[in-house]
């Protein structure tokens, strides 16, 4: 009896031995799951910080997270003057130009020299040019740097152009991209390396001015450019916009806010390689919500290159409705705009009153309907243009009205109208239009309007209302 209660309690001392057993290599793998873990997680943190805390550094990240997650921020890169020092004073207007070597002909001195010559003495107070030569032979770049200084030298002094370049350590590798839209290799590496030359421009460029237009270094501009675009900002104050365009090829003649900049480089790095910059550059303006193109007219930059930057292939393309010489765009001061015609669509009364590529479109009017503009501050008015019809609608022409200006503003703010009119003239084929105004007419002027003095049958298109300002009046 007592050998089988000493065998009894050996098992039952093994069984709790093995239980105990069991238990500890349970915990003892929870406990170095846990540690695993731990160090998986702090191995996961460690990475997450050094990600978030990369920049653009010669090791070729293209970018950072931090960056990627902070789009108002400046790309943190070194560059290089190669002429000129940073800007004294913000000026009004940066204008930016990348070059790189080309296989046939070189337009870069030719475009910078076109700047600055159609450009008054009081225009050249308000800009800076910056030039970014962006191509990996060094050779190259000095010699063109030697070239801009001697031809140059005293806009260089003056502080009004700047070279730079970024040390190829910087790119991103470029080779081996996707080959989108089934781009050869060579061309997907030139337009992906074009775009983050862009970026890095634009990066550079973000505080020197209010305003940023982006040229190709094979431009031609117009006699006092920048007056028009400045025009062409006050005719806009009040209302949105993300991109204005002075020119309808590819990046040539787009006019950004300089706050704007940082995102557009930030948005070109990121999609360096998916697509030419060009295209970017609209997917950029729809996703800060300007669905529309807003193009000027005349367009105020050229395409003067025969041979391009990528393999000097030939490139053709011009803008038929650049002007070089007497170019006069109208002041357009800010106004309210009616009409008591039917409109058709979307064909609002705004889109007549600007220089946009935009017109009013009217169902037939009758005698007595109306065109009115109310303008925000009594003016003195030195030449009115006023265009209808189009070219492919040459019918809907205004065949029988009036022009009118008017004083005297009474009503609310929404009903605002002038109590007295005096007639300037009667439309002649569609058209109307006065100079000496101010001579004529010796009051300032509250109002304008387009009278319709006849009912036709015709839709009426009002194409184009320009309105040119003299003095301030007292």
């Amino acid at each position: 009896h007592n050998l089988k209660y000493f065998d009894k309690m050996r098992c039952l001392r093994k069984r709790s031995a093995v239980s105990f057993l069991g238990i500890l290599v349970v915990c003892l793998l929870f406990m170095n799951l846990y540690i695993e873990d731990g160090y998986v997680l702090e191995g996961d943190k460690q990475l997450i910080r050094e990600t978030a805390t990369h920049q653009l550094n010669p090791e070729r990240y293209v970018h950072s997270f931090k960056d990627l997650s902070n789009f108002s921020g400046s790309i943190n890169i070194s560059y290089r003057y190669l002429a000129g020092t940073p800007l004294p004073r913000k000026r009004y207007l940066t204008i930016g130009l990348s070059s790189v070597k080309r296989k046939k002909g070189n337009y870069l001195l030719e475009t910078i020299k076109s700047i600055f010559e159609q450009s008054s003495y009081e225009e050249l107070k308000e800009i800076a040019v910056v030039v970014q030569l962006a191509d990996f032979d060094s050779a190259w770049c000095e010699g063109m740097v030697q070239d801009i200084s001697q031809k140059f030298a005293h806009h260089i002094i003056a502080g009004r152009l700047i070279v730079i370049h970024v040390p190829e350590d910087y790119y991103p590798v470029l080779d081996g991209l996707k080959r989108n839209y089934n781009d050869p290799e060579d061309r997907v590496k030139f337009r992906s390396k074009q775009n983050v030359d862009y970026a890095f421009l634009l990066n550079f460029c973000a505080n020197l001015s209010d305003y940023y237009v982006m040229l190709e270094d094979d431009v031609r501009c117009s006699k006092n450019f920048l007056t028009a675009v400045k025009k062409v900002v006050t005719s806009r104050e009040g209302s949105y916009w993300v991109t204005l365009e002075f020119s309808k090829l590819g990046y040539i003649g787009k006019l950004y806010h300089s706050h704007d900049l940082p995102r557009l480089a930030h948005f070109l790095l990121m999609f360096y390689q998916e697509m030419p910059c060009d295209w970017l550059l609209i997917h950029f303006r729809g996703l800060l919500a300007q669905k529309e193109v807003i193009r000027f007219k005349p367009s105020l930059f050229q395409h003067m290159g025969y041979y391009s930057s990528y393999k000097g292939a030939e490139n053709k393309l011009k803008d038929d409705d650049f002007e070089e010489e007497s170019f006069d765009i109208p002041d357009n001061p800010p106004a309210n705009l009616h009409t008591n015609m039917n409109v058709f669509e979307n064909y609002e009364a705004s889109k007549a009153y600007s220089s946009i590529d935009e017109y009013f479109w009217g169902k037939a009017p009758s005698t007595g309907d109306f065109y009115g503009i109310v303008f925000e501050k009594p003016i003195k008015i030195s030449k009115i243009k006023v265009v209808t019809g189009t070219e492919d609608r040459q019918n809907d022409i205004l065949h029988h009205g009036a022009l009118e200006v008017g004083e005297k503003i009474v009503g609310s703010k929404k009903g605002r109208q002038c109590t007295t009119y005096l007639r300037l003239g009667e439309f002649k084929n569609g058209n109307f239009e006065i100079t000496d105004v101010e001579h004529k007419v010796l009051f300032d002027i509250n109002c304008m309007r387009i009278l319709v003095t006849k009912s036709q049958k015709e839709w009426l298109i009002i194409r184009s209302i320009s309105v040119w300002t003299s003095q301030t009046p007292n």
